[in-house]
């Protein structure tokens, strides 16, 4: 059958425009709707785009919020994730009770990042549980 060879392009002629107009590559803005989100972003703060971050405050977080990686990795060892985004850090640590995700930013442009944040969760089922007792349990 000499119909066989021929599918493929067959198939690929249908991908194609076949009026002649031409084919955006990314699509066109959809119009405004009440309530929506501006299509632009906010200007950046006065500061010169650098923000200082909003630093946690809740029992048992104490030694592991303020510090840097060095004090971190010595109460918890290496971590299992490092991750780097501009000048914020992600790091975290594991074990069998729980994952702690800590999050690092620095004070003022050009210093060393400290934890400001951090959230724990099961590594079972990645539900949350208490902060201070997952830091508790990873604690070398």
């Amino acid at each position: 059958m000499k119909v066989l060879p021929l599918l493929p392009i067959i198939a690929l002629a249908a991908c194609g425009p076949t009026t002649g107009t031409r084919v955006a590559s990314t699509p066109a803005e959809a119009p405004a709707r009440v309530g929506s989100v501006p299509a632009t972003r906010p200007a950046p703060p006065a500061t010169g785009g650098f923000r200082v971050a909003k630093v946690m405050s809740l029992p048992g977080l104490e030694g592991v919020i303020g510090v840097d990686s060095a004090q971190l990795q010595r109460q918890f060892g290496a971590p299992r994730l490092d991750v780097w985004e501009g000048d914020a850090r992600k790091l975290q640590f594991s074990g069998e009770a729980c994952v702690l995700d800590v999050y690092l930013y620095p004070s003022r442009p050009g210093a060393i990042p400290t934890s400001t944040y951090v959230d724990a969760r099961r590594a079972s089922d990645g539900l949350d549980v208490d902060r201070a007792a997952c830091v508790k349990a990873l604690r070398k």
